[in-house]
């Protein structure tokens, strides 16, 4: 079975036509244009840099680049891309939905999202990435221009809905108020079905930290096939909002944090707070945690050493982990192949990277040790069943 076979299956038997526009956006948080941009030097040098403001991107392709609608670009700085076919000029919020579908042409379309590129870096000045209210206007506006209502999704009127596995998605990025970027993609792994790569996130008021917001995206995003009941060693814990989206998980977590933990937190069934330093932290402490997640504030060397420092102890056993990596300096984002390769070298065969949309001026790593399968024998009994 070749390539566009496989994929044809894969999608449920719609159409595998690979694809021939000759750009791609990407977006990002405001401030990691850079890392971005050497980050597809290294893995993609057959792009050419086209356009740029803060936090959006546009590449030129090569003629006869053979990518698919899911094409994955497999970079850690990057929160969203898709194939870019061009700009509608906005000066209000009807003429231009139509401009938009006159753009996305007579492409399949399932669902919508459309969302505004960053103002700020996440986190400074109360800004949180999100879905906001000129976005949630011009969604409306370009649904209700749909030529081909009867296609969309059911759920397409929702501006925040994630797509499905396998839906055709078009994407129109407000780069600035008058100027709407219309793409699409096919939304297939969890980022790329969630709005420009934002979970659908609001930090609760009983939250004690906004480390909530980047947990209960990291869960999502990595996966991690945490059981109820659980136990997660949590180093870098205070003041306890990330240890509160694990609890609600149903997990035990002992935080490790010489500061104060929230009261809120402390008064919570499952959790347990060792107050000290993790090097002061006696190892056996460890020895029932499956779990480990961190997030310090120190270099990156600084976190991955401490982790080591537990994970090679005897009787020590964490299966998977998600590690949040300071990066103080930009200059940093180039040594994150070399922090990942450390992560492998533990035994991690599993070993992703992501500047979630949650992040600050840092890196997710979700790293899990899978069990090694050995494939049977041609002729074994379980092959000639």
């Amino acid at each position: 079975m070749d390539d566009d076979q496989q994929l044809e299956e894969a999608l449920g038997g719609g159409p595998a036509t690979r694809e021939a526009p000759g750009f791609v956006f990407l977006c990002c948080q405001v401030g990691a244009e850079a890392a971005v941009k050497a980050e597809l030097q290294r893995r993609w040098s057959q792009l050419r840099f086209a356009f740029s403001r803060p936090g959006f991107l546009t590449y030129k392709l090569p003629a006869n680049h053979g990518l698919f609608a899911d094409f994955d670009l497999n970079i850690v700085f990057a929160r969203c891309w898709g194939f870019s076919l061009g700009t509608v000029r906005a000066s209000d919020t009807e003429s231009p939905a139509r401009d938009v579908w006159r753009v996305y042409g007579e492409r399949p379309c399932r669902r919508m999202h459309v969302w505004q590129r960053d103002q700020h870096p996440a986190g400074e000045h109360d800004f949180e990435p999100s879905i906001t209210p000129a976005a949630r206007e011009a969604h409306a506006a370009i649904r209700k221009a749909c030529p081909r209502p009867g296609e969309l999704a059911a759920e397409a009127h929702n501006p925040v809905a994630p797509a499905q596995r396998g839906e055709m998605v078009l994407d129109c990025v407000l780069v600035e108020p008058d100027v709407w970027w219309v793409g699409y993609h096919r939304a297939w792994e969890p980022v790329s079905c969630w709005p420009g790569g934002i979970p659908p996130l609001r930090l609760p008021p009983h939250a004690a930290s906004r480390a909530w917001l980047k947990t209960q995206e990291a869960l999502s995003w990595s996966g991690l096939p945490m059981p109820r009941g659980a136990r997660v060693v949590e180093l870098g814990s205070a003041p306890g909002g990330s240890s509160q989206a694990l609890l609600a998980r149903g997990l035990e977590v002992v935080g490790i944090d010489p500061a104060a933990m929230h009261p809120s937190v402390l008064g919570e069934v499952g959790f347990t707070h060792l107050r000290r330093r993790v090097r002061q932290v006696r190892r056996r402490e460890f020895r029932k945690a499956r779990w480990l997640l961190a997030d310090m504030n120190v270099t990156p060397n600084c976190t991955l050493d401490a982790v080591e420092a537990i994970i090679r102890y005897p009787m020590v056993h964490i299966r998977g982990m998600l590690l949040t990596l300071k990066l103080p300096e930009w200059s940093l984002a180039k040594e994150v192949p070399k922090y990942l390769q450390r992560i492998r070298a533990w035994g991690y065969n599993d070993v992703r990277a992501r500047q979630l949309a949650h992040n600050r001026q840092e890196i997710c790593v979700a790293a899990l040790m899978k069990p090694f399968r050995r494939t049977p024998e041609r002729g074994s009994p379980a092959t000639d069943r």
